[in-house]
């Protein structure tokens, strides 16, 4: 009888009961003008990290994703990039990303290098091609300044080049080999984006389909 009682008693609690959610365990770290983002995961224990410019190249607004100057592992280098992530299928659908995006670098006073943005995921990367790759790796490395002028992603009109926008780079060196360890590799870039805006909804809707199914 008293193991009945004391049951009945702890009903309450076990009805209230819930289980308790484990956050991902994220360190942001600000190194010169980079931010080094890591992340664990808890249930394996690995990590990797992010390593963005702390200024966005175009600063996010409601319902606009911004653009970023990061750092991927592609080709075996730490190459710089343009990137607008986490994009909709409703900012698609306004066309914002209709027509073909474009994007330049500019270190110091090395000649610019070309972009080519493709759609990997819910992003656009613009990326150096891989012949242009190690020039990208070497000159972010050691410049102390970037321009950069993006067309046609992400929030931007496609109106024609915008003006340049410049970065100033501080303790480079440093983050990348802060980064480096940590920098999970990215694959070789999707074929970049064209001007047909119905193959970029469509490979979006599939990517939005996945996500239900895998929610469900």
């Amino acid at each position: 009888m008293r193991a009945l009682i004391a049951l009945l008693a702890l009903l309450p609690v076990l009805a209230s009961a819930q289980p308790r959610a484990v956050p991902t365990e994220k360190r942001v770290e600000e190194i010169g003008s980079w931010r080094l983002s890591c992340f664990a995961d808890p249930m394996t224990d690995h990590g990797s990290c992010d390593l963005r410019h702390a200024l966005w190249v175009e600063v996010p607004k409601p319902g606009a994703p911004g653009i970023a100057l990061e750092v991927i592992k592609r080709y075996g280098q730490l190459i710089p990039v343009l990137a607008v992530r986490e994009l909709s299928l409703e900012a698609a659908a306004r066309g914002v990303m209709a027509l073909t995006a474009t994007a330049q670098l500019r270190f110091d006073r090395h000649p610019l290098i070309e972009l080519p943005c493709a759609l990997e995921g819910y992003a656009v990367v613009c990326a150096p091609a891989e012949d242009d790759a190690a020039a990208a790796a070497v000159q972010l490395l050691g410049a102390r300044t970037v321009l950069v002028r993006v067309r046609g992603v992400g929030p931007l009109p496609a109106q024609g080049p915008t003006e340049p926008v410049a970065l100033d780079l501080d303790r480079t060196a440093e983050a990348l080999a802060r980064f480096r360890d940590q920098a999970p590799d990215s694959p070789p870039p999707a074929t970049p984006l064209g001007q047909d805006w119905r193959e970029i909804l469509q490979r979006l809707m599939r990517l939005g389909g996945e996500g239900g199914e895998r929610r469900q």
